[in-house]
């Protein structure tokens, strides 16, 4: 066999991924598992959008679009953020992509120079890691608290800033944690940053599924901010593969050189697709059911809190809760893998996100039904109640 490039062995594991396979493996066994693990919205895409997508393929749209996306669908996207987050965007600027991992891997091999250092939050998503270490940069995790939202700030920057550090990769809301960045807290950070000469990747994939009043663009604050968005979570088509990036005008000739090599375009149904997203009518389907997420999240913070599992910092998006499991363990590798096992209910250890709160955190998606929620709740109170 040849041999392999020392990054495979850099590479970080997806926990979550691992867990799922389990969860798989139980349920063809005939066990009834309730996934609180992955997080993929149980809804899927709506069906005027499926019926789009069914009159693009008979219509033979299935061709490459320029490698930056179908005009149409970046002025849907410019005219997205404008309407629903307060930025004004010029669809030029506008890269459509295979999911938002494909934006991610544009960002990274545009940005980063073999040996530059990237701020990130612990906990954060640890794929994230993998395309800054893909383009040779060096991830480095910055422990964050409870306190901060476990999130990265400017003290932070101005804390562990060096001579490698090339820029930041934040994530508002966050995967695990749920949280957001308070907007004067962004600006600060953004602000430290510039002052260094850095970037700023801004990954707003769960910016939709936002609970408070009213969600804005980290772009209100800063028009150069890369930013990384995705028509996976909020618009529930995790496998149609569709993302964006919004980069600043003069990174787009580069980005475009780029994903016409390394990926050639977007798939091109699932754009043609994506155009009745944004129609009145299915706006308001995705946003009946971002209130039905947050009706999940308001029953299972009580539901949690009284059975012993402490959420340090109250989720405003997303739809995960990252969980405090110190009064039972300070394994949560050990009790990820019993709660499965034992209970049915399958969600992702701490080290998943980094190493600061690794032993005694969780994931936890909500991103299934009520009346399973309601039967994870009670499931778990068994098994707790047996630790």
């Amino acid at each position: 066999m040849s041999r392999l490039a020392k990054r495979t062995d850099q590479v970080m594991p997806f926990y979550a991924v691992e867990i799922f396979k389990q969860a798989s493996a139980l349920n063809a066994q005939g066990r009834d598992i309730i996934s609180l693990g992955i997080g993929e919205p149980d809804f899927t895409a709506p069906a005027q959008v499926v019926e789009t997508l069914n009159r693009a393929a008979a219509a033979g749209l299935s061709g490459y679009t320029s490698p930056a996306g179908l005009p149409a669908l970046r002025e849907a996207i410019a005219h997205y953020y404008q309407q629903q987050f307060g930025a004004t965007v010029d669809p030029s600027r506008v890269i459509v992509t295979s999911g938002a991992s494909g934006a991610l891997l544009l960002a990274a091999m545009a940005l980063i120079n073999p040996g530059d250092e990237v701020l990130m939050s612990d906990p954060s998503y640890p794929a994230n890691q993998n395309f800054i270490m893909g383009a040779g940069g060096v991830p480095r995790l910055v422990p964050s608290s409870a306190e901060q939202r476990f999130q990265l700030s400017a003290q932070d920057v101005r804390r562990h800033w060096g001579p490698a550090t090339a820029g930041v990769l934040v994530a508002s809301p966050s995967n695990p944690t749920g949280t957001t960045i308070e907007h004067d807290e962004l600006r600060e950070l953004v602000s430290e940053v510039r002052q260094r000469g850095g970037f700023v990747i801004m990954d707003e994939i769960y910016l939709g599924l936002y609970y408070g009043d009213t969600p804005r663009s980290a772009l209100a604050i800063d028009d150069d901010i890369i930013i990384i968005n995705s028509f996976s979570k909020y618009f529930h088509m995790t496998g149609w593969r569709l993302g964006w990036m919004i980069a600043p005008q003069d990174m787009v000739p580069a980005i475009e050189k780029l994903a016409a090599s390394l990926a050639i375009c977007a798939p091109s149904l699932a754009q043609h697709a994506a155009l009745t997203c944004f129609e009145p009518e299915v706006m308001r389907v995705y946003d009946q059911r971002r209130l039905s997420f947050k009706q999940r999240r308001d029953y299972l913070l009580p539901q949690l809190e009284r059975i012993g599992l402490h959420v340090p910092v109250v989720p405003d998006g997303a739809f995960y809760i990252y969980a405090d499991i110190s009064r039972y363990s300070q394994d949560s590798d050990d009790f990820v893998h019993r709660l499965l096992h034992e209970a049915g209910v399958a969600t992702v250890p701490g080290r998943d996100f980094g190493p600061a709160h690794a032993a005694h955190s969780i994931r936890l998606s909500y991103s299934t039904g009520l009346d399973r929620l309601k039967e994870a709740v009670e499931r778990m109170e068994g098994f707790l109640a047996r630790a």
